[in-house]
C-alpha cells in the first residue's frame, strides 16, 4: 500500500438543497454552492447560519430533502472513500498511541496489511511533523499536537475532499495560527479540494481562495469574495499585508451586514 502524495483532485458540487429539521426550522433552500477542484473555501458566518448543518449533508451524515450533493458526479454518503472530515475536537482514542489513532482509519477501512498500515500512518505523521510523538498517548499531547494527529488520521485515507469543521477554534491563538500554516502546507502539497468553516474572519482571509458568506438560516449565500493573496502563505508576511487587511474590513462588513439583518428579523 504504497504512500502517494500526489491526490486527484475532486469537483464538489451543492445543487438546489433544501432542508428542514424535525420541528420544522428551515436551515436551506434551493441552496447552491460549488467547489473547483483544488481549491481552498472558507465558509464563513455566525452562528444560526447552518455552517455545520452545511458540512453534514456534504458529509451524508444528513440527507437533504431536495437537490443533491455530488462530488465528482457521485453522490455523497458516509462511506464515500473520497470524503475526509476533520472534526472540531479531535476525537482521539485515549489508550491508544499516537500512532495508532492515525492508523486506526486505515485498519477499519481494510487497507494493507499490518506493516502497510503502520509505513502509511507514520508517514502521515511525519507530514504533520509528530513522527517523533508517534509512541505517546492522548494526554502526552498538547492540544495543538492532538489536532494535528487527528488531520493525520484523515489525511492517511487519502481523500480527495476535506472538509474541516472549525477544527482550530479551541486552540490558542499562537497554536491556532501554527495549525493555518500547516494546514495549507499539508494541502499545497496534497491538493485536495477543501471546505474549511470557521467564524474567525482573519483565518479564513488567510486561508481560502473563496470565502462564502452565509445569511442567517435559510437566507443562503450572502455573498462570495475571491481571496487573491500570494502563495504560499506565512502568519509573519501575510498578515501584515495591506490586501490582506482590506479582506479582512470586507468581510467584516459583511458579516455585519448579516447580524443587523438578522436582528431585524427577530420579533419584539
Amino acid at each position: 500500500m504504497p504512500v502517494n502524495p500526489s491526490i486527484a483532485r475532486a469537483a464538489l458540487s451543492v445543487d438546489s438543497i433544501g432542508f428542514a429539521y424535525g420541528n420544522g426550522h428551515r436551515v436551506f433552500d434551493d441552496f447552491s454552492l460549488h467547489a473547483r477542484p483544488g481549491e481552498f473555501v472558507a465558509v464563513l458566518g455566525p452562528s444560526g447560519c447552518g455552517k455545520t448543518t452545511l458540512l453534514n449533508l456534504l458529509a451524508g451524515f444528513q440527507t437533504a430533502h431536495s437537490g443533491q450533493v455530488l462530488i465528482n458526479g457521485q453522490a455523497v454518503r458516509p462511506e464515500l472513500p473520497e470524503l475526509g472530515y476533520v472534526f472540531q475536537a479531535p476525537q482521539l482514542f485515549p489508550w491508544l498511541s499516537a500512532l495508532d489513532n492515525v492508523r486506526f482509519g486505515l485498519r477499519m477501512a481494510g487497507r494493507g496489511s499490518d506493516a502497510e498500515q503502520q509505513h502509511r500512518a507514520r508517514a502521515y505523521l511525519r507530514m504533520v511533523g509528530l513522527e517523533h510523538a508517534a509512541s505517546r498517548l492522548v494526554h502526552q499531547l498538547s492540544g495543538g499536537m492532538q489536532q494535528r494527529v487527528s488531520l493525520a488520521r484523515t489525511l492517511a485515507l487519502q481523500p480527495t475532499v476535506l472538509l474541516m469543521d472549525e477544527p482550530f477554534a479551541a486552540l490558542d491563538a499562537i497554536s491556532r495560527n501554527h495549525m493555518n500554516e500547516e494546514t495549507l502546507r499539508i494541502w499545497a502539497e496534497l491538493g485536495q479540494t477543501v471546505l474549511f468553516i470557521t467564524h474567525d474572519i482573519d483565518e479564513a482571509v488567510f486561508l481560502a481562495d473563496r470565502v462564502v458568506v452565509l445569511n442567517i438560516a435559510p437566507g443562503g449565500i450572502h455573498s462570495e469574495l475571491t481571496i487573491d493573496l500570494p502563495r504560499p502563505r506565512s502568519n509573519l508576511i501575510t498578515r501584515r499585508l495591506a490586501q490582506f487587511l482590506d479582506y479582512r474590513n470586507e468581510l467584516m462588513e459583511r458579516i455585519s451586514t448579516v447580524m443587523a439583518q438578522s436582528l431585524s428579523l427577530e420579533p419584539a
